[in-house]
């Protein structure tokens, strides 16, 4: 005899109360808000900051067509925003045919707007036509004010929806838009903005729109001065931000490379320069949009690249010495370079727009670039010396890094062949489920190995420092004895793709969580950098597909009799303090640990407050903007001393001295 639930299971193949009532159908909004991450990409501190960038995008738009001069963004006290623009205003008008005014349309209609007018916008950067309506989908509250043609309009919304027709409130002598919105807590992780990933963003919008007057202020901080505020202007665009971002970088040439032109419709800028680094930096954009998967321009302006200045060793006989071939990779070597195209109406692969899809913009921009470089290396033979000296070093550098390889390769490292001896291995052999612990010093590498859970977390102590890449020739790297362990622990190795292009195999990668874990003093904190500048540089795909964290070991411990409490910052430390003594400041009989290195722990500690992921806070390593993590990295790790005391006394403020 069948049990109950057996009973009630319907016969397979037949649909259970399977109708037309099961059919459910969005309208409008709705479906912005059951399913986010297919308009914005995600519901994460990403996805909260990119509706800033949706909302910013239209008076980005409003600028291109030639109407705006002038970018407000403003981050309140409750974490809201507002972006003020000077531009025409959006139509508040009666739309002809859904008979409502345009105001509400942009601002409610999914792909709504006057994008899709070519008559409107000859390039935008929200083709999708989901941009502002998606933002106010997912805001609890948002309000649109319009100065048009001398009378003040707006129209307030929550989640979607208006809360009365488009009203006229007044008169006004400004022109342009204001939109505030607060983003709905039920749909985000976080509510909170953050002030550098803002600026830097419109930093970058700055370049990319020479003449554009943008600023950022934060209502949250305010000082004597006023608010927190910055604000962002480039007369020199593209060759500026070339410029700003190898400042911590050592020129080859005094002046950058400036290209633009124009065919069959598409507009080409192309800002280029050439350090004395071993890394390459192309950054791209289309419409403004940060393509960060590259796409048809670049490979159209590495086509250009390669072959105008190889031609160019060539004939003026610059290779005749070399042995070996030169490859493509050979003149990426040193170059920083920004392109930027607007295409009319641009086919993005995916909604997040990583990669340009268009295979006409390939040949345009081949042929733009191709005849600006002719024209750049004709008359101008000393910088193009040095430049294709500059290759021929990389080539050479290239073809011992490939023989270094090859001879670690040889003996096992870097393809899997034999695990380091350090390595206390897990026991699970499925990656999904395994993480290995980069650990700084062998004292917290046996305590770590201790306390882990041996079925799914490897331990790999550090000896001390690692090399710093960013100053090391590329054979010295694979020679390093520490760096050679991290690729045979991870089971991935560095190969050349047929373009002689250094390419990252990562189909035996043993774990998908890779920990550092390294003290919480500054010889930690400086270890974690040189651990991270080298999975930048070499392993960057790691970090793309989140698999790079970093451990937060607890600050202090601050105990009172029975009562005990890990505290990962001052914060929580005072607010311990204070519970364990009834609210009493000026009760000394709170023990406070501060904990300056790993091995003050036991091994049961350090698993309870770092490495159990029921209780464990662990940062993952993103890359929010490509250009600013190029430069930081540059500042932090290389050469240039004056970058970096720059930065320093800047940031100084920010520093903790304990007693």
């Amino acid at each position: 005899m069948k049990d109950e639930k057996d009973q009630e299971q319907p016969k397979q193949g037949v649909p259970h109360d399977y109708d037309a009532s099961s059919i459910t159908a969005l309208e409008g909004l709705e479906a912005v808000r059951k399913r986010p991450g297919m308009y914005i990409g995600s519901t994460d501190s990403k996805g909260l900051h990119h509706l800033v960038w949706e909302v910013v995008d239209n008076s980005i738009d409003e600028h291109l067509a030639g109407h705006c001069t002038n970018i407000e963004v403003t981050i309140h006290t409750d974490n809201s925003i507002t972006v003020k623009d000077n531009g025409r205003g959006i139509p508040t008008g009666m739309h002809p045919k859904l008979k409502k005014s345009a105001l509400e349309v942009v601002m409610t209609v999914l792909h709504a707007g006057g994008k899709f007018d070519k008559d409107s916008y000859k390039v935008s950067g929200g083709l999708h036509g989901v941009g502002v309506s998606c933002v106010n989908a997912l805001s609890i509250q948002m309000r649109a004010e319009v100065h048009l043609n001398g009378k003040i309009f707006e129209q307030e919304y929550s989640q979607g929806k208006p809360k009365y027709d488009v009203r006229e409130i007044g008169a006004t002598d400004y022109r342009g838009t204001i939109i505030h919105f607060l983003p709905d807590p039920e749909i985000f992780e976080t509510d909170e903005y953050k002030f550098d990933i803002l600026a830097h963003r419109l930093r970058e919008l700055s370049f990319l729109n020479k003449g554009l007057n943008l600023s950022l202020t934060d209502e949250r901080e305010k000082d004597e001065h006023g608010f927190k505020s910055e604000s962002f202007y480039s007369e020199g665009g593209l060759q500026e931000f070339v410029l700003w971002i190898d400042e911590a970088k050592t020129r080859l040439i005094d002046t950058p490379i400036y290209i633009t032109a124009k065919e069959e419709g598409v507009d080409v800028e192309v800002a280029m320069t050439y350090n004395t680094s071993y890394s390459e930096n192309v950054i791209s954009f289309v419409n403004n949009i940060s393509t960060r998967d590259g796409g048809t321009h670049v490979n159209g302006f590495r086509r250009a690249l390669t072959r105008e200045f190889k031609k160019y060793g060539e004939e003026g006989g610059f290779f005749k010495k070399v042995t070996f071939p030169i490859s493509g990779e050979d003149f990426m070597e040193g170059l920083t370079a920004i392109v930027s195209v607007k295409v009319p109406e641009p086919q993005f692969k995916g909604q997040t727009k990583g990669e340009l899809g268009n295979s006409e913009v390939t040949g345009i921009v081949s042929r733009c670039v191709g005849d600006a470089l002719k024209t750049f290396l004709e008359e101008n033979p000393n910088p193009a010396r040095r430049i294709i000296e500059k290759v021929v070093l990389a080539a050479t550098a290239r073809n011992a890094a490939r023989k270094a390889r090859e001879m670690v390769q040889r003996k096992g490292a870097l393809t899997g062949g034999g695990l380091p001896g350090k390595l206390a291995d897990c026991a699970s052999r499925n990656p999904e489920e395994s993480e290995v612990f980069l650990v700084e010093g062998d004292s917290a590498g046996g305590t770590a190995k201790q306390g882990r859970d041996r079925h799914t977390q490897a331990i790999l102590p550090l000896r001390g420092k690692i090399l710093n890449v960013e100053k090391a020739l590329e054979h010295k790297i694979y020679e390093n004895e520490e760096i050679k362990n991290i690729f045979t622990a991870l089971g991935v190795s560095i190969q050349e793709n047929d373009e002689g292009h250094r390419v990252l195999n990562t189909e035996k990668l043993r774990y998908h969580k890779i920990v550092i874990m390294c003290d919480a003093d500054v010889d930690g904190s400086h270890i974690t950098t040189l651990i991270l500048t080298f999975f930048f540089r070499y392993m960057r795909e790691l970090i793309e597909k989140s698999h790079i964290y970093i451990a937060q070991p607890p600050l202090y411990q601050v105990k009172k009799g029975k009562n005990m409490r890990y505290c990962w910052n001052d914060k929580d430390r005072k607010a311990a303090q204070l519970e364990f003594s009834g609210g009493r400041e000026d009760d000394d009989s709170v023990k406070v640990q501060r904990y300056k290195g790993l091995g003050e722990m036991n091994a049961e500690q350090l698993w309870e407050t770092t490495m159990d992921p029921q209780t464990r806070i662990l940062k993952v390593a993103t890359i929010e903007d490509a250009a600013e993590a190029d430069r930081m990295f540059a500042m932090l790790m290389g050469d240039e001393v004056p970058p970096r005391r720059a930065f320093i006394e800047a940031n100084a403020k920010y520093a903790r001295i304990d007693a």
